[in-house]
């Protein structure tokens, strides 16, 4: 019996709910409210979060401006997280449970739909990592071993895409062709391989077993 590939955005969102629950940061966070996809390659990103609407959970703003609406099984999405493919392709279970913290670490603690002003990259700079690693430290030792064992996978999984990918912000009636609402008609399951590379064995202890 062939096995199944893994469903990869149940251990997201499973992971997403673990972190909101044992780390009082993320309380506010609300994983049925974030979508998850696997997208292209943005240089050395790992993954990226994307707001899907104005302050307040507005979809427009006081300019006209309207962003897409998204929606999955009726709910409507407040976030998107796109991994890339070094998340999956070369990262270590750490480095992706990091990844996830850290654009989790972005969202506003209003959790409406917008990303948090003072966790922005350009006013933090390397200030961002100082304050995200001791979260990174302590979820890292209430993390499930399932989900660890999840995130180290090396194999195939299942992962949402997107069929079209809705697009920026946009004034009503300038633009013919504009989708006002995405649903999972507009996503599909594919496949990402997962490669996850062997723990290194410091080399003290190779010495060691050589002599031994």
């Amino acid at each position: 019996m062939v096995r199944r590939r893994p469903n990869f955005n149940k251990t997201v969102r499973s992971l997403i709910r673990d972190i909101a629950t044992k780390l009082p940061e993320f309380a506010h966070v609300k994983a049925g409210r974030i979508l998850v996809v696997a997208g292209e390659a943005r240089r050395a990103s790992r993954g990226t979060v994307k707001p899907l609407c104005f302050r307040g959970g507005k979809s427009t703003d006081r300019t006209g401006r309207r962003k897409p609406v998204i929606r999955i099984r009726g709910r409507r999405m407040l976030y998107c997280i796109t991994l890339r493919p070094l998340f999956f392709r070369g990262s270590t279970a750490q480095a992706r449970l990091e990844t996830v913290l850290h654009e989790l670490f972005h969202l506003s603690r209003r959790f409406d739909g917008t990303l948090h002003s003072g966790r922005r990259h350009a006013v933090l700079g390397k200030d961002f990592a100082r304050k995200l690693r001791p979260l990174v430290r302590r979820y890292l030792k209430m993390c499930p071993p399932e989900l660890l064992s999840a995130l180290a996978l090396t194999g195939e999984v299942r992962v949402l895409q997107w069929l079209e990918r809705p697009g920026p912000a946009y004034v009503p009636g300038t633009h013919r062709r504009v989708r006002k609402v995405y649903t999972e008609d507009q996503l599909y399951y594919g496949i990402a391989r997962m490669v996850t590379p062997k723990p290194r064995v410091p080399r003290e202890a190779v010495v060691r077993l050589k002599v031994h």
